[in-house]
C-alpha cells in the first residue's frame, strides 16, 4: 500500500511516522514534506509538491501515476478548499472531511451556528459582518468577551481583550486593518468562559466517533502563559483533568451529537474531529471545531498508539466507513512535546539556521520535525517558526516531561527558544493532595492484577483438603490471622523445637512446563521435613507460601494438594499459608513456592549425637526414589546438554512423590568414611546423569554395628529399601586427604 500524506510541519512527520509502522504500507510520500521526512525511514520520502488549491491537480496527478491508496492532509486549509473532492473524483480514500464539513473550522460562524441548532453547549455568541454594528454591540454590552475572526487565521485569529478598548481595537484590527485578510470579513463575539482548556481528537467515519487521549497545549509564546498567541509551544496527553467521567460527558453532549448532527444535516464528518474544550462550571464547552489532527496535540497522542493499532488501517477504515472494524489502542504511559521555536516567533524570525543534534538515541524521545528543511550537504536547517516537536514517553507524567527536556538538550540552534514550563498546570495538580484526594480514581485490586475473587475461591477450594491433615494439637482451620498448634497435646515432656524452611528450586520451571503442580508440594513438605526428622524430631506443623503473577486457581489448588498429601506423609499439621499474586514481579504462569516446619524432639534424643561416632561405626544408605529438588539446577543443565525433551522415551524422568533427601554433615574431625559402590545398584536416572554431571550419596544413618541389623530390619518394616554402603574408619588409620573414600566406582559404569 502507498499513502500519501499533504502537508509539511510536525504534524504530518508524526503522521507518516504512525503509518510506517504498518506492515501493510510500502511507500509514504509527503507533499511537501520537511527535514525530517526527508530522511530517516527509508519508507519516507518527499515530494516537491505544495498543497495550495492550485496545485490540487499536480497532487491527484501524482496519486494517479503512483498508484497512491490512501491520502491523508495535514493542514485546514486544504479541506476548506475542497481537497477531499478532489481525490473522491479520481476514486483515492482521502481522510478528511468534505468541503461543506470542513467549514467547522474554516468559518466560526458556521460553527457556532451549527452548534446553537444541535444543542451542543458553546458559549453565547454573535456574528457580525458589519463593522459598525460589531463595534455598537461591543460598545453596549459590559461583560467580557473573546472576540474570533470567523476565517481560518492558522490559529491566531483569537483575541482575548482585558478590557472594553482592547475588544475593540481588536475588532478594528480584523475587519478594518484586515491583519488576516477576508478570514476577518466575518467576525464572532462570544462570551468569556473561565476554566481550563483540554483538546479532544476523535476519528470518525460519519457514523461511528473513537476518542483519542484528551491533551492540553500551551498557545501562549512564553513561559507562565504570557506573551502572544501561538500555533502551539507544546502539549501532553493524557491530560490527568480529563477524567473518565469527563470523557464520558463530552463523548454524549459534544462528540457524538456533533457527528450525527453533520449526517443528519447532509454532510457526514469523516478524518479526525479535534475539538477545544472549556472546562466551566456548568460543564464542558465548545470553544472550537477543527477538521484536521492538531499541532502539536498529535505529536504527543499518536506517540502512546499501542503497537497492536495499525495506524494506517484505521484512516483507511475512517475512509471506508467501517471504523468499528478496527482496535484503537493506546500504551498506558503519558507523552510531553516541547517545542522548539525560531528566535523572534510567532513574530519575524530568521531561517536557514544550521541544527545540531547531539545524539542519535535517546530512550522514550522522538523528534518530530516541523519548520525544517534537508540541505543537499545533508546539513538540516531551520525553515519555519516552530522548528521541532521533542516529545518524551514514559509511565508517568512528570517523567514524560523530563524525557521530553532531556530530548531537548540535545537540539541546538541560532536563536532557538522554548518554553521550559510545558505541563505546569497538570504537574501542579498532581501534587496538590486535596485535588488528588477528590479527584484521583479510586484504585482497587483488579486494577493492580490483584484478583480477590480468585483468592476468596482458592480458600474455599482447599478448605476441605487442609482439613484431612489434623492431628493432635490442631484443627487444620484456615482462614484466621494465624495457625494454632497446642504443644501439650503431643504429650512431649521436655521438648526442644526444630524448624526448617526452604523451597523447591528450579525443579518449578520443570514442573510449570509440564503442568504438573501436584508433586511440587509434596517435594516443598519433604524439603523441611527432612531437615527435621534428621535431628530427630517429630514433624508437627507446616506452613505453606505460593506467590505468583496471576493467580491460577486450579494450579495453585493442586500445589496445596500435594501439600497436604505430603503433610500427610510425614504426619505433621497444614495449619495456614499465604498466597501472594504480585503482577509486577512475576510474569503470568509463574510462581514460586516456599514452606515452613516446625518439629519437636526430647531434650535428651537430639540427633545427631556427634560424640557417641566410632571407629567401626555402620553407613546406612537409604535408597532414593528419584531426582529430587536439591539436583534440579543440575538436571536441567544435563537435560539442555542432552538435546532430551522432557517427556522424551530415552529420558527416565519422573517426578518424585516422597520425601527428598538432604544431609547433614556429621562427621568427627577425627573420622572418615569409606563406601563401598558395589553394594547397590545405581539406578538408570543417576546413570544418565552421571554421563555429564555428578551424583552423590545424601540419606545416610551412622549406626553402631551392635544394633546394625535391628536399624535395617525397622526400616524395611517401613516400607524403606536400605543398603550396608560403608562404615566409619579413624583418620589416623587412613592417609587420603579425602573424607569420604569411594571404593569399587567402576561397577556404577
Amino acid at each position: 500500500m502507498k499513502v500519501l500524506i499533504i502537508g509539511s510541519g510536525g504534524r504530518e512527520h508524526a503522521l507518516a511516522l504512525a503509518i510506517a509502522k504498518s506492515s501493510k504500507v510500502s511507500q509514504i510520500f509527503v507533499a511537501p514534506g520537511n527535514g525530517g521526512t526527508e530522511s530517516g525511514n527509508p519508507k519516507i520520502q518527499n515530494v516537491k509538491i505544495n498543497h495550495n488549491k492550485e496545485d490540487f491537480h499536480k497532487l491527484t496527478q501524482f496519486a494517479v501515476e503512483n498508484d497512491i491508496n490512501l491520502v491523508i492532509p495535514g493542514p485546514e486549509q486544504p479541506l476548506v478548499d475542497g481537497i477531499s473532492a478532489s481525490f473522491k473524483k479520481i476514486g483515492v480514500p482521502c481522510f478528511g472531511p468534505s468541503t461543506v464539513a470542513a467549514s467547522l473550522e474554516g468559518s466560526k460562524a458556521f460553527s457556532k451556528d451549527f452548534m446553537r441548532k444541535h444543542n451542543i453547549p458553546t458559549a453565547e455568541y454573535k456574528n457580525f459582518t458589519d463593522y459598525n454594528k460589531a463595534k455598537a454591540y461591543l460598545e453596549s454590552i459590559d461583560h467580557k468577551v473573546v472576540v474570533k475572526a470567523s476565517g481560518l487565521a492558522a490559529g491566531k485569529g483569537v483575541y482575548i481583550p482585558n478590557n472594553k478598548q482592547e475588544a475593540l481595537d481588536s475588532l478594528k484590527e480584523l475587519m478594518v486593518d484586515r491583519v488576516f485578510g477576508d478570514s476577518g470579513a466575518e467576525v464572532v463575539i462570544e462570551e468569556f468562559l473561565e476554566g481550563e482548556e483540554i483538546s479532544v481528537l476523535a476519528i470518525s467515519d460519519g457514523y461511528t466517533v473513537v476518542q483519542l487521549p484528551a491533551a492540553q497545549d500551551h498557545k501562549r509564546a512564553y513561559n507562565n502563559d504570557e506573551g502572544p498567541n501561538t500555533g502551539g509551544m507544546g502539549a501532553y496527553a493524557p491530560a490527568p483533568v480529563a477524567t473518565k467521567e469527563l470523557l464520558a460527558e463530552i463523548q454524549n453532549s459534544v462528540i457524538k451529537p456533533t457527528i450525527d448532527g453533520m449526517r443528519k444535516d447532509g454532510f457526514p464528518f469523516v478524518g479526525c474531529l479535534f475539538t477545544g474544550f472549556m472546562l466551566t462550571p456548568n460543564g464542558p464547552k465548545v470553544l472550537e471545531y477543527n477538521v484536521r489532527f492538531g499541532d502539536p496535540e498529535t505529536e504527543a497522542v499518536l506517540s502512546l498508539l499501542s503497537e497492536s493499532s495499525d495506524f494506517f488501517e484505521i484512516c483507511l477504515a475512517a475512509c471506508e466507513s467501517r471504523l468499528d472494524s478496527v482496535s484503537i489502542d493506546f500504551v498506558d504511559g503519558y507523552a510531553a512535546t516541547v517545542i522548539m521555536a525560531s528566535g523572534g516567533y510567532p513574530g519575524n524570525y530568521e531561517k536557514n539556521k544550521q541544527i545540531i543534534f547531539n545524539s542519535s538515541v535517546i530512550p522514550g524521545v522522538t523528534i518530530y520535525h516541523a519548520g525544517t528543511s534537508k540541505l543537499e550537504n545533508d546539513i538540516v536547517v531551520t525553515n519555519g517558526g516552530r522548528v521541532l516537536a521533542v516529545t518524551g514517553v514514559s509511565k508517568t507524567l512528570e517523567k514524560a516531561i523530563e524525557t521530553a527536556y532531556s530530548g531537548v538538550k540535545t537540539v541546538e540552534f541560532d536563536g532557538g527558544f522554548c518554553r521550559d514550563d510545558i505541563g505546569h498546570r497538570a504537574l501542579s495538580r498532581i501534587n496538590d493532595s486535596d485535588f488528588a484526594k477528590k479527584n484521583s480514581p479510586k484504585l482497587t485490586y483488579s486494577d493492580t492484577g490483584v484478583d480477590i475473587d480468585k483468592g476468596n475461591k482458592l480458600v474455599d477450594l482447599i478448605k476441605p483438603i487442609v482439613k484431612r491433615t489434623k492431628r493432635p494439637g490442631t484443627n487444620s482451620d484456615i482462614g484466621g490471622f494465624g495457625g494454632l498448634f497446642d504443644l501439650k497435646e503431643t504429650r512431649f515432656n521436655d521438648p526442644i523445637l526444630v524448624s526448617a524452611t526452604d523451597g523447591v528450586g528450579t525443579k518449578l520451571i520443570i514442573a510449570q512446563k509440564m503442568g504438573i503442580h501436584t508433586t511440587t508440594g509434596i517435594d516443598l513438605v519433604a524439603m523441611q521435613v527432612n531437615d527435621i526428622i534428621v535431628q530427630g524430631a517429630e514433624p508437627l506443623l507446616f506452613l505453606d507460601y505460593y506467590a505468583c503473577g496471576s493467580l491460577e486457581v486450579n494450579n495453585a489448588k493442586d500445589f496445596i494438594s500435594g501439600v497436604a498429601e505430603g503433610c500427610l506423609l510425614a504426619g505433621c499439621a497444614l495449619i495456614g499459608g499465604e498466597t501472594a499474586e504480585m503482577p509486577d514481579i512475576y510474569a503470568k504462569g509463574e510462581y514460586d513456592v516456599a514452606g515452613f516446619a516446625v518439629g519437636a524432639v526430647e531434650r535428651e534424643n537430639v540427633l545427631p549425637k556427634i560424640d557417641l561416632i566410632n571407629a567401626g561405626d555402620v553407613i546406612i544408605g537409604l535408597a532414593s526414589s528419584g531426582v529430587h529438588s536439591n539436583g534440579f539446577s543440575l538436571v536441567r543443565k544435563v537435560l539442555s546438554k542432552s538435546g532430551l525433551d522432557l517427556k522424551s522415551d530415552v529420558c527416565p524422568w519422573k517426578i518424585s512423590k516422597e520425601n527428598e533427601e538432604n544431609s547433614i554433615e556429621v562427621l568427627p574431625e577425627n573420622f572418615n568414611v569409606t563406601i563401598d559402590a558395589s553394594t547397590w545398584n545405581l539406578p538408570p536416572v543417576f546413570k544418565w546423569i552421571k554421563e555429564v554431571g555428578n551424583v552423590e550419596s545424601r540419606m545416610v544413618l551412622v549406626v553402631d554395628q551392635t544394633h546394625v541389623k535391628e536399624v535395617i530390619s525397622t526400616l524395611e518394616e517401613s516400607g524403606e529399601t536400605v543398603y550396608n554402603i560403608g562404615s566409619v574408619i579413624s583418620r589416623d588409620d587412613n592417609n587420603s586427604e579425602e573424607r569420604v573414600i569411594m571404593n569399587n566406582l567402576h561397577t556404577w559404569e
